[in-house]
């Protein structure tokens, strides 16, 4: 079988449970001739939630099954006895999903696996003859229909929620740098667009309870803000990333020119973007001459306005520098979480044109 395409995006619709009906029924007990009204009500329908799950490639199950339908109540039953209420059913999308009922107008968050939200009731279920008892009237001869559910349509929008996200232009190394950092099996290759799709990976840090997460995103090209490009429907992934990590290959232009051009696609998308938190990472450093490393080095640092500590020349042939790199990251994110989260000093340099 082929590998399921990556959707980060989807149009589904549900419809809550129909109430069961409420139904006419009498006692019929030994020795109680003339008994009285005993029809129960309808069962309530089932209703339809949103529930955060952690499968990212969750809502390429919906392309051919992109329809939700809550279970219906059952009919109420004779001595009083309520029908079954409907089987409720579960919209089940990644954690960071954005969920807008247009319908209603209602923006839905999810943000925690098992987060569950009731987003559609289930219908009342229809009145018994037993109900409808009055001083006037002691055996009513009629109940009531059970209620639809309601129903609507919703727009499930992926966005991401990893501690770090690498960003660059196509074929910059971003690929082979998650696989060196992580565990991760991103698809590698000398080719611009390798990357079609997000990819996460685990990266565990000394005397860290759990891992940072850290996110391949696809090459951003210029006019990507603008819809051009792979990077476009992506860039809204890199909204909920704690730290940035701008990678740069040195081989294909000028540090300088690369880091501007990134920075220009991101603060056109979203102005708070070329402000996040970020590290440096210039790739590709088996290729450099040794004794243009520090030069390089510095015209990075230069480049990017990124204390020393926050740029890095790496290659995934010189485990070293993948190494300086994870310290570097977990240094940082340690020093973020002190700070309550909030941007370091110093987030790079000023854009000035």
């Amino acid at each position: 079988m082929g590998r399921m395409a990556f959707v980060d995006e989807i149009r589904v619709t549900a419809k809550a449970g129909r109430g069961g009906d409420g139904v006419v029924r009498w006692r019929r007990e030994k020795f109680v001739p003339k008994g009285g009204p005993a029809g129960g009500d309808g069962g309530r329908g089932g209703d339809v939630y949103l529930k955060g799950v952690a499968d990212l490639g969750m809502l390429a199950r919906y392309r051919t099954h992109p329809h939700f339908q809550a279970g219906d109540g059952k009919p109420g039953d004779s001595q009083k006895r309520q029908g079954i209420k409907g089987e409720d059913v579960y919209i089940e999308v990644p954690v960071g999903s954005v969920v807008l009922d247009e319908t209603r107008g209602i923006t839905y968050e999810m943000l925690e696996v098992g987060q569950t939200i009731k987003v559609l009731h289930g219908g009342e279920g229809g009145l018994g003859n037993s109900a409808f008892v009055s001083a006037t009237n002691q055996a009513p001869n009629w109940a009531t229909a059970g209620k639809e559910g309601e129903e609507g349509v919703f727009l499930v929008t992926l966005k991401l929620i990893a501690d770090v996200g690498f960003v660059g232009l196509p074929n910059a190394g971003k690929s082979t740098l998650l696989n060196a950092l992580t565990n991760a099996k991103s698809k590698v290759g000398n080719y611009p667009f390798t990357t079609l799709e997000p990819h996460l990976g685990a990266m565990w840090c000394a005397h860290q309870a759990h891992p940072i997460v850290l996110a391949d995103l696809p090459g951003i090209i210029e006019g990507a803000e603008h819809g051009k490009g792979l990077g476009y429907k992506f860039l809204r992934h890199i909204e909920r990333t704690k730290i940035l990590v701008y990678v740069i290959s040195p081989i294909r232009d000028s540090v300088v020119n690369q880091y501007n051009l990134l920075r220009k696609i991101l603060g056109s998308y979203h102005s708070e973007l070329p402000k996040r938190p970020a590290l440096l990472a210039v790739t590709h450093l088996d290729q450099i001459p040794e004794d243009q490393h520090t030069s390089l080095l510095q015209e990075a640092q230069s480049a990017s306005g990124l204390p020393e500590d926050r740029v890095f020349l790496v290659s995934y042939l010189i485990p070293e520098s993948t190494q300086r790199l994870r310290k570097g990251l977990c240094s940082f994110l340690v020093a973020l979480a002190g700070d309550g989260g909030g941007a370091p000093k110093s987030s790079g340099r000023e854009d000035t044109g």
